[in-house]
């Protein structure tokens, strides 16, 4: 957005001007044949853009927008009070009475609503406030929907352009290995919307087929000799199990329901504490996958799950639980608020005793820093508990089967949002946001137990004497509200950013046996830390640049980092068969860390599926002259695998003679050995290649 600052150099100097040139935009916008003529969108985007820049505040703007888009509605209604009738008849200026009739039959479909809805519409948006104030529409009503109405156009056009001049070098995102890793994220979205639709429209039958089933299964042990035999012989014990699966009585089929999913659920939770005070793996695991997400981290993916992550903040979460207590009550819910409270105060308290026992540090990798202990995650415990009962909530209230499944699919994916948003950030393991989803699943299924049973006991409540569209209309102001608050706290919120490096703690070293200080360092690892190849060289250079000097004096290329642009040009030149010498490589693992450096080479083939390559990671020690240790693997790409991967040659040793004479022609490397790492070995890799080595390592020296 640098053109900005060429087009409007002096713009600082009309701050206060800019704000009213927002104001007439959005109150043009609407005005009856004026509105044709002024593109108030397009200039409230372009206002949007300049507030990102910092030529504007971002709050004060939506200010004017509001006001502005609301008095510009508000003339209309006026008008069309007055002179509505002409106006229909004959048209006015550019506008025929065509457009009237069109926007006529949109406001009697769907009545005041349409308010709100017609703000959003280019053709519609200048003639519904007049026909609403034409057919008499009351004045409150319209005042409310407009309020409404001129929020959301003024947060739908002003917030993008904001959003996107803040990322200044959005275009290049795309070209990261964010942006790589924004388009998984996207299509994993696209699955769930999928799924999403076939429930919509398959849902009901799958579960009639399987309701179906259940009662033909039933029906046919009922009618069983055997079974038939047994029921005669210990009725008592029968009639139990008949009172158990009762679906008619809460202390039915509900409650062992209940109560089978928290045992179970429980057992769960023991069993992620057992493994994270006892298992390697699972600790080892979590570290590797922030290690991987660490690779993909920007400034703007860390604003946007640092917004979503804020959703579990107790500041909101109280905000939103006081607007969700205030609508169950004037819906005449309030035995909903009991099983809430319940909700988020027993999952809250779990999770704080279960902080203070297992006193598991935070991530090292954290972009901000936190005071409580790691394990359970709060914000995923609450996402579960509190929005977890929210959708419960509204699935059961929702008449129709489609809102009911979109109801779902949101507190679905707004819990995963939250969760996985702990992760990006760096501030849990991923066993804390397992438990702590464990934690909340504990708690709502309490909640939603307690819930049943007031119902089942015909709790009532004094219904508020409110017509239903009052009851609609303080709904909508509520949320609107409380996603305001929620915007100005995450608009003014201030973390510690952790600015500052991490320190490395290098260590100097006269022996690199010191390296290996358990049997699993002389392995690459998958991220679930089984052994892969290996290590098959020790490299020492003074520093990277030297190090990457090195391999390229020998004819290899560094490898791209994988991001969107590398992989297109990945798929592009496999499938018309052309040379990428540079083609990026999969993560892989030792000590924990992505790798560090991958080299490779072509064959004389000269294509992406066939190639001489190497990983390479720094290591965190130092030789007693300053240099750096360098520690990888070496194996040849023979083609690809499902497309995505590529297939290793078994014989990796070969592929490491073939790395160690690359190297001494460079005339570069002053001295190296062959040493005896490990037993001769055969193994797999991550993707089930098999390889066989005779488990030795060269260590060498550069220049």
């Amino acid at each position: 957005m640098n053109f900005i600052a060429v087009l409007l150099p002096a713009i600082e100097h009309f701050h206060s001007i800019g704000y009213w040139i927002a104001f007439f935009a959005a109150l043009l916008e609407t005005t009856i044949g004026i509105g044709l003529l002024i593109p108030g969108s397009s200039i409230v985007l372009f206002m949007g853009a300049l507030a990102g820049n910092g030529f504007f505040d971002i709050g004060d703007l939506l200010w004017f927008l509001v006001v502005g888009a609301f008095i510009g509605d508000n003339i209309n209604y006026y008008i069309g009070k007055r002179f509505g009738s002409k106006i229909f008849s004959k048209g006015f200026w550019f506008i025929k009475p065509s457009h009237f009739k069109t926007g006529e039959a949109f406001f009697e479909k769907h009545g005041p609503k349409s308010v709100f809805i017609g703000r959003f519409i280019p053709s519609l948006k200048e003639v519904i406030p007049l026909i609403a104030g034409t057919f008499g529409m009351r004045r409150v009503p319209f005042a409310v929907w407009n309020i409404f109405g001129s929020i959301g156009w003024s947060l739908a056009w002003a917030l993008p352009g904001y959003f996107f001049a803040q990322s200044l070098s959005l275009a290049q995102i795309w070209l990261t290995r964010a942006g790589f890793f924004l388009i998984i994220f996207l299509l994993v979205f696209v699955l769930v919307y999928i799924l999403k639709v076939y429930f919509v429209k398959k849902g009901k039958r799958f579960f009639s087929f399987l309701f179906s089933v259940w009662l033909s299964v039933k029906e046919a042990i009922k009618e069983n000799h055997e079974v038939q035999k047994l029921t005669e012989k210990y009725p008592t014990i029968f009639k139990f199990i008949g009172k158990r699966i009762d679906k008619n009585n809460f202390y039915g089929l509900p409650l062992t329901f209940f109560l089978f999913s928290l045992i179970y659920v429980f057992f769960l939770f023991g069993g992620i504490i057992e493994d994270i005070i006892n298992s390697e793996v699972i600790l080892s695991t979590d570290i590797r996958l922030e290690n991987l997400l660490m690779v993909f981290q920007t400034p703007e993916l860390i604003r946007f799950f640092f917004w979503v992550s804020l959703l579990g903040k107790w500041e909101i979460v109280l905000i939103f639980t006081v607007v969700v207590i205030i609508i169950f009550w004037i819906w005449g819910k309030r035995v909903y608020i009991t099983p809430l409270l319940l909700s988020i105060v027993g999952s809250e308290l779990f999770a704080f005793v279960g902080k203070v026992v297992i006193h598991r540090a935070r991530p090292d990798v954290a972009i901000y820093a936190e005071n409580s202990f790691s394990f359970p995650s709060g914000h995923a415990t609450i996402a579960v508990a509190f929005y977890g009962f929210i959708t419960y909530a509204l699935i059961k209230n929702l008449k129709q089967w489609n809102k009911k499944i979109n109801a779902f699919f949101i507190g679905f994916i707004l819990i995963a949002l939250i969760g996985f948003s702990r992760l990006y950030l760096g501030v849990h393991y991923m066993s804390d946001v397992w438990g702590g989803y464990l934690v909340g699943t504990i708690w709502l299924i309490i909640a939603i137990s307690l819930l049943e049973y007031l119902l089942y006991k015909k709790s009532t409540t004094t219904n508020v004497l409110l017509s239903y569209t009052k009851k609609r209309l303080i709904t909508y102001g509520l949320i609107v509200f409380s996603v305001i608050l929620y915007a100005i706290f995450a608009f003014n919120y201030k973390t510690p950013i952790l600015t500052l490096p991490k320190e490395t703690n290098e260590t100097v070293i006269n022996d690199m046996s010191v390296i290996f200080t358990n049997d699993q360092l002389k392995y690459t690892e998958t991220i679930f830390g089984d052994q892969q190849e290996p290590l098959s060289f020790i490299i020492v250079a003074r520093n990277n640049q030297e190090f990457i000097d090195l391999f390229e004096r020998a004819g290899w290329s560094l490898a791209d980092e994988v991001n969107f642009s590398s992989v297109v040009k990945m798929t592009e030149a496999i499938f018309w068969k052309q040379p990428y010498v540079e083609a990026p490589m999969t993560p892989d693992f030792w000590n924990t860390k992505v790798h560090d450096f991958g080299f490779e080479k072509l064959t004389q083939l000269n294509k992406v599926s066939e190639r001489h390559h190497a990983r390479f990671w720094r290591t965190n020690y130092l030789t007693i002259k300053g240099d750096m240790i360098y520690v990888g693997t070496a194996s040849f790409d023979s083609g690809l695998k499902w497309g995505v991967t590529h297939k290793i040659n078994p014989d990796i040793d070969t592929e490491r003679e073939f790395l160690l004479n690359d190297l001494q022609r460079t005339g570069i490397v002053s001295n190296f050995e062959q040493k005896q790492l490990v037993n001769p070995k055969l193994g797999s890799n991550f993707s089930g290649d098999v390889f066989f080595t005779d488990g030795k390592l060269y260590l060498m020296y550069a220049n």
